[in-house]
């Protein structure tokens, strides 16, 4: 008898941020669904790049949406990993893994201090332990107007208020931990902050090579040491008050040095633009705003796979 040919290597499905957008969600689970052979979904290793809260209107019916698809989808892997807005989100609400030190998270306020009028810090009920960013994300910020977005700002510096919202409550009000469900808590404090995949095909102009792939939500940063990276990413370490790899913008966008030249995808949402170039992807088309959709790219062809959903127009394909 002849020797069964090789099982095709697992498709995998990186899927940018969400914040909030769950008819997008829907949608652009829906043209994943249509787009693949049935076989090559129904097995996928599907990678969530982070940013599921803030901005859009829906924060809860996301997380409902992604809690329910290792039942829905039994023979895929999920992997949620933590954006900068969920880190915020798990801070205020009391689920960020504690510090591996045991230090308290009020050591990490020292570093943005000089921000908190202006940003509006939380000083609500619980404040004193909780990490400078779920204080940030459950501020009231000043201005109405963010300049960088050409938008006015949703309740805070993070766009919070549609989360509060969400869960029936007003935004920046301690409540909202007794309204977020337990499961919706346990999936914030479980969210990985980095994840590691070797064997992972991807098709280039020379044939199709096999790549280890690092999924991190904004990225990798150029000039630190690879192995602190890691470190910190691997550990969750919530003693860093602003994780670059999670919330940074310049110095994540290339591949680090440590790993030009070798066979590694880095892949990231994060910076609300599609950018590829050679093995580092950056896939977040929507960046948070009604008018744009939700991408996803698919290994190995690299296809880039949208919602149509733009709440209430399908104009975009």
């Amino acid at each position: 008898m002849s020797a069964s040919p090789p099982a095709p290597p697992r498709t995998v499905i990186c899927v940018g941020d969400i914040h909030g957008f769950v008819a997008k969600l829907e949608s652009l689970w829906s043209n994943l669904e249509a787009a693949l052979p049935a076989d090559a979904f129904a097995t996928a290793l599907v990678i969530f790049l982070g940013d599921y809260n803030d901005r859009g209107p829906h924060t809860r019916g996301v997380l409902d949406f992604l809690l329910a698809l290792p039942e829905r989808h039994p023979g895929q892997r999920h992997v949620f990993l933590c954006g900068n807005h969920d880190l915020a989100f798990a801070a205020f609400v009391g689920v960020l893994p504690p510090p591996p030190d045991g230090s308290p998270f009020s050591a990490t306020w020292d570093e943005y201090i000089h921000n908190e009028e202006h940003e509006g810090w939380f000083r609500g009920p619980g404040y004193e332990g909780m990490h400078v960013q779920g204080r940030r994300w459950g501020g009231a910020i000043k201005e109405r107007w963010n300049p960088k977005k050409g938008l006015p700002y949703k309740g805070s510096i993070y766009d919070a208020q549609p989360t509060f919202e969400s869960y029936g409550v007003a935004h920046g009000s301690p409540d909202l931990a007794k309204a977020v469900p337990e499961e919706h808590k346990r999936f914030l404090h479980d969210l990985v902050w980095i994840h590691e995949e070797e064997n992972v095909p991807i098709d280039t102009d020379e044939g199709q090579i096999m790549c280890n792939l690092i999924a991190v939500h904004a990225g990798l940063e150029r000039s630190i040491d690879l192995n602190e990276q890691l470190r910190v990413l691997r550990t969750r370490d919530t003693r860093v008050p602003k994780v670059a790899m999670l919330s940074g913008r310049q110095d994540v966008w290339n591949t680090p040095k440590d790993l030009s030249g070798k066979h590694t995808i880095v892949v990231s949402g994060h910076h609300g633009k599609l950018h590829i170039d050679g093995l580092r992807f950056i896939i977040d088309e929507g960046g948070g705003y009604e008018d744009k959709p939700i991408a996803a790219i698919v290994f190995p062809s690299k296809t880039l796979i949208r919602s149509t959903e733009t709440e209430g127009t399908t104009s975009q394909n």
